[in-house]
């Protein structure tokens, strides 16, 4: 058949996506551009009232903003998503695109961190990595260790105790929240992602950063294009179950069950159709507290949406569909706290900049190595908010040590209202001086997330589904519980890349995914980290 046949026949293709988060948008946008489908003939389900999944940004200054976390990118890591971004017209200049929007936004906000670790109310000189000889081994083994050899082991397993106190350890894990009972295989997965990120860890030098909030930046402008090409976008509408007819060429996706607004509906799938499901979310349950109230753990080993259930539904028909299991069913190994400070007074980022030595925007993740729950805080460029006033301050912060008691306030994270978060802070930053203003000028939200690093729990092959599943003709998974050889989860890069991947697989695109950087393969590279793994 013609390409043009071919483009003809498409453009009548029906898709249908499960989930609203940027791997469903991001796959509307490649079947419009790459694939030839008519916006009209994509419909994207999504259970709660806005899209964006784990990319959220909200509120207001009197009412707070609330962020659950903040997405770093990296030039040259982030292929397919600069990808998307290229054909994304900015929100405040349509001339431009997202991805130049952020380019120049970077050449204005050069980041370059001056207290990336704080240890009693001091920066620690991070120039020293911290490793023993023992250290440097362990490293250089799990990264030439096979990942079928590592199978399900832990971090903890594969180094010893003191790999856990090093400079290195304690800017590596909060940069891409890790723990010490994660999955080996993915700690090994950044290593190599992220080889060219050792010599600046301690500076964060090659991080790239949205103009606001990545809701703002990201979302908004990918949802307005959408819906601009006709993409039907239901929220309010939860998949349930997909029923499956067995044909020739395999196994299809015949019917999807839905709940929308409440009442069951049955959406007939046809032929030619195609389903993109996002399987589980990290993000799920999460719940916010306030400032006299903390959040509440919504879900203990048990899951609140529609996101896992249909996971759950799909692999007990299928064992190739994964095992949903392996990532949720271990809350208190994959939970943490975020929380977002919205200020009406500039002392707190005076204070700030005065310590680190960094303009908000410049700096990173300032670390609390001795933080009981091993807190860390950023401060973005402001506005970080679209309509933020320019009175108004925000920042963001989380812990991972969340059931441990705080050294300033004698709780656990998980028991803390948001003024005691905030006064935990301000203890490890000794501007106890301050403390009444800052408080009495701020509204510090709390967010626990049961969820949030579920995807780094140890797993074996078979415990995340393809993309595309053998045997299957219209069925992909999306998002960040799918198999994607080589790249790591817990990046906006992977949810992008898997929907290039389902979309060049469903229609047999003449089109390759976009190539994924390896920089373990580039000598210079490898040269200035063996330098770094001298430190």
């Amino acid at each position: 058949m013609a390409n043009t046949d071919r483009s003809a026949q498409r453009s009548e293709t029906k898709a249908y996506l499960v989930g609203g988060g940027i791997a469903s948008l991001a796959s509307a946008a490649y079947l419009i551009r790459d694939g030839g489908l008519k916006g009209r003939n994509i419909t994207i389900f999504e259970e709660t009232p806005l899209p964006g999944g784990s990319l959220d940004g909200a509120g207001s200054p009197d009412q707070g903003y609330v962020i659950r976390g903040g997405r770093m990118f990296t030039y040259e890591a982030y292929t397919c998503t600069f990808d998307l971004l290229s054909f994304i017209p900015s929100l405040c200049d349509p001339a431009k695109t997202v991805k130049q929007e952020i380019y120049e936004f970077n050449e204005k906000h050069i980041p370059h961190s001056h207290a990336r670790l704080v240890r009693g109310g001091q920066k620690v000189d991070v120039t020293n990595m911290g490793f023993s000889n023992q250290d440097r081994l362990d490293l250089i083994e799990i990264m030439a260790t096979s990942e079928a050899s590592l199978g399900d082991k832990r971090i903890e397993d594969v180094f010893s105790p003191s790999f856990f106190t090093t400079n290195f350890w304690y800017m590596w894990v909060t940069t891409f929240a890790f723990q010490p009972w994660h999955s080996a295989v993915e700690l090994k997965r950044y290593l190599h992602r992220f080889i060219q990120e050792f010599p600046r860890i301690h500076t964060l030098g090659g991080v790239r950063r949205t103009p606001c909030n990545q809701y703002d930046s990201i979302v908004l402008p990918v949802t307005n294009w959408l819906k601009a090409e006709g993409v039907n976008l239901q929220t309010g509408t939860a998949v349930i179950d997909l029923d499956f007819v067995y044909g020739p060429k395999g196994k299809g996706v015949e019917r999807l069950h839905c709940v929308r607004d409440g009442k069951p509906e049955i959406i007939t799938v046809g032929a030619d159709d195609l389903v993109f499901v996002t399987n589980g979310s990290m993000t799920t349950a999460s719940n916010l507290g306030s400032m006299t109230q903390p959040a509440a753990l919504l879900a203990k080993d048990g899951k609140t949406d529609h996101s896992w259930a249909l996971w759950e539904k799909l692999a007990a028909k299928d064992a190739r569909f994964g095992r949903p299991s392996v990532f949720n069913g271990k809350v208190d190994e994959s939970k943490w706290l975020s929380f977002t400070v919205t200020m009406r007074d500039p002392t707190f980022f005076e204070l700030m900049e005065k310590f680190t030595g960094n303009v908000a925007g410049t700096g990173g993740l300032v670390t609390f190595t001795d933080s009981n729950w091993l807190m860390s805080v950023v401060l973005a460029a402001q506005p970080h908010f679209i309509g933020q006033p320019d009175t108004i301050k925000v920042f963001w912060g989380y812990g991972l040590f969340v059931d441990q008691v705080g050294n300033f306030v004698k709780k656990k994270m998980s028991e803390c209202s948001g003024e005691e978060i905030l006064t935990e802070l301000l203890g490890h930053l000794r501007f106890e001086a301050h403390k009444e203003l800052i408080l009495k000028t701020s509204n510090c939200i709390p967010c626990m997330m049961p969820y949030i690093t579920s995807q780094f729990m140890p797993r074996v092959k078979g415990d995340r589904p393809p993309v595309k599943p053998p045997g299957t003709t219209n069925l992909a998974f999306i998002g960040q519980y799918c198999e994607i050889p080589d790249d790591v989860v817990f990046t906006v890069e992977y949810s992008v890349r898997s929907a290039q991947t389902a979309v060049i697989a469903l229609l047999g695109l003449d089109k390759e995914v976009s190539p994924l950087y390896k920089a373990q393969y580039d000598l210079n590279v490898l040269f200035d980290a063996a330098k770094t793994l001298a430190h």
